[in-house]
This record gives C-alpha cells, structure tokens and sequence, in this order.
C-alpha cells in the first residue's frame, strides 16, 4: 500500500539530486526503530520542520540482531518500513544492512542530519562528512522514558507478574 515511499538508497540519492536541483531540504535520519513509540514520533515530527523531505532509513533484520541482540528486531523490516511510510510527516523510507548508516549518508548527501540527542556523546556517525558538505547536524532530545528497549522489558516483567493487559 505504501510503497511507493520505500525504496532503495540508490533511488533515493537520484530523486535527492533532483529535490536538491529543485530548491528542496533533504532531513535524514535512522534508527532500529523495531517497535515504534512516542519518542519516535516527537523525533519525526521534529526533524521534519528542518526541511522538506525526511528520509528515515532503517536498519536491516540482520544489522538489528548485530546490535541488539538475536531476540530482536520485534518487526521485520518489511513490517518496520510499511508502519514507517504510513506515518505522514515521513516521505521516504530506506534499508541498510551496514553497522552504520554511513555508507548511505555518502550515497544521499542529506542537507539535514537529525539524530537522537543522546547521541552526540557517543558521536553522530555522518556529521563529520556532513558538515563538511555545508549540512547541519541536529540533535534532538529525547522524550523521556522512551525507549524500545524500555518499552520490551515492562512488557516482559509485566507478563511474569501478572500485570500485563
């Protein structure tokens, strides 16, 4: 149903040279995003003021199990892109099956780089090169006690006690 707003990175980066041509701001960012909450949301919503086109490029099943471990990701990747393309305030929807995006902030020259603000201590992979090619980095804060991995251990500990409804 929305695929049309999934595609592959290569795609991405010729309609991103075209945007570009045309005027438009390209805001990128990325994420597991294996169970989508609010924190999420705030994340999109706010990175797509920065410009005119968000792209949320998301990690692959594979590349999710390398970082969070064999239990997850909780939804494919197939299932992680059509929730993400349903979203409005997300225009473009990308895989990668690298340990980091860089590869694909190469590939799509983001004018906008938006990360999570927890993540500046542990270093925005891309801003280097992003910053370089005259884009900003932004951080965003977080909302808190918002995280997947939050979310999945009340889930868990509410199933054993009892609790979960």
């Amino acid at each position: 149903m929305y695929t049309s707003k999934i595609s592959t990175v290569d795609d991405l980066a010729l309609r991103g040279r075209e945007q570009k041509a045309s005027g438009k701001r390209t805001v990128f960012t990325n994420g597991c995003f294996d169970i989508l909450h609010a924190g999420h949301i705030e994340l999109f919503r706010s990175a797509r003021l920065l410009g005119d086109v968000l792209v949320v490029a998301i990690n692959s099943d594979q590349s999710v199990r390398r970082i969070k471990g064999e239990k997850r990701p909780i939804f494919n990747e197939r299932e992680r892109s059509e929730i993400l393309a349903a979203l409005e305030m997300v225009d473009f929807v990308t895989i990668f099956g690298e340990a980091t995006p860089l590869e694909t902030i190469l590939k799509l020259r983001p004018d906008v780089l938006v990360k999570g603000a927890d993540w500046e201590e542990k270093g925005i992979v891309g801003q280097e090169q992003v910053e370089g090619w005259g884009g900003e980095v932004v951080p965003i804060r977080l909302l808190e006690g918002q995280s997947t991995s939050g979310i999945i251990d009340r889930i868990v500990s509410g199933i054993r006690t009892g609790r979960a409804g």
